[in-house]
């Protein structure tokens, strides 16, 4: 019965296209896992990587005289890379680090922060157009929206820069941020 599926061109384009996204789903999350140094992780995803790799390489390979199989290849390819990023912002793994830089240094924007839970390290600095207040934040990056929405919310005009850090160690920020005492809006 599988065979008479595999007879079917569209049927073996469908497989071929899903068989694919899934490979590179597998293919990116590893990536990812690799880069943030999560290596056990990202070797249990590559045996899972790796077999669905081969089973859909394979379909092609069989059939590599019809070019919608190698058109589904491609096409499976593109959408799983976007498929495999989609389940890693879900994931949301790694911490973030933002820096604000508040036009108005007399709020109490560092107050505020660290009552829902961040860490913050603040300093007073000037820029172009005189006194500023800037804040550097860590947070895991399942927070990241949240704070981009807190720090809206109490100056809609500040400027914010934000990038994972390599390494994280010592401090206020990595006892609290790991104990996950982040409160969310609402």
């Amino acid at each position: 019965m599988i065979e008479n599926w595999l007879d079917n061109s569209i049927v073996m384009v469908l497989i071929i296209l899903v068989v694919n996204i899934i490979y590179v789903s597998f293919l990116t999350i590893r990536t990812i896992f690799t880069l943030k140094g999560q290596r056990y992780w990202a070797a249990f995803i590559s045996v899972f990587e790796i077999t669905v790799y081969i089973v859909g390489l394979g379909l092609v390979l069989e059939n590599l005289d019809q070019i919608q199989n190698v058109v589904a290849y491609a096409l499976g390819f593109g959408l799983g890379v976007i498929v495999g990023m989609k389940i890693e912002e879900k994931l949301a793994l790694g911490y973030i680090t933002v820096n604000v830089i508040s036009s108005n240094p007399d709020i109490e924007f560092t107050k505020q922060l660290r009552d829902k839970g961040y860490g913050v390290t603040s300093w007073f600095a000037y820029g172009m157009e005189g006194d500023r207040l800037a804040m550097q934040i860590l947070t895991p990056r399942k927070y990241e929206l949240s704070l981009y929405e807190t720090i809206k919310q109490i100056d809609s005009k500040a400027f914010i820069v934000a990038y994972e850090p390599k390494q994280i160690r010592g401090g206020f920020w990595v006892k609290q941020v790991r104990k996950g005492r982040i409160k969310k809006d609402g």
